[in-house]
């Protein structure tokens, strides 16, 4: 299993980045797919996720800035994120509750990482 992200980098406060995590390895079709991150000295925490169906779920902080979005065809998982703030600086990780081919049981996986970095 692999979830692979990328996408992240320098911006300025009020900017924009798209975040991108492929996959391989898991049923993506019903997986359900998130977003964490971690800044430094805090423990991760949830951003977004998305299910099998497409019902999103957002942290408060990032609600109306932040957008999840899957394609199934790419079997990748994005997150839009807009209007960036200093406190949006931390690395990102992929999140996935998924089963593997061939296995009935769901595992949680993730990605390695990538980060946002929001200068004010």
């Amino acid at each position: 299993v692999q979830l692979q992200a990328f996408g992240g980098g320098l911006v300025q406060a009020g900017g924009s980045l798209r975040l991108s995590c492929a996959t391989s390895g898991i049923i993506f079709s019903d997986a359900v797919m998130g977003w964490y991150r971690q800044a430094p000295g805090k423990q991760r925490e949830l951003v977004a996720t998305i299910t099998d169906g497409g019902r999103e779920n957002y942290a408060e902080f990032v609600k109306g800035r932040f957008t999840i979005s899957r394609d199934y065809a790419k079997r990748t998982v994005y997150l839009q994120m807009t209007n960036l703030k200093p406190d949006d600086t931390a690395v990102y990780y992929c999140n996935a509750h998924a089963r593997r081919w061939g296995r009935s049981n769901r595992s949680t996986f993730w990605g390695q990482g990538t980060l946002v970095t929001v200068s004010s």
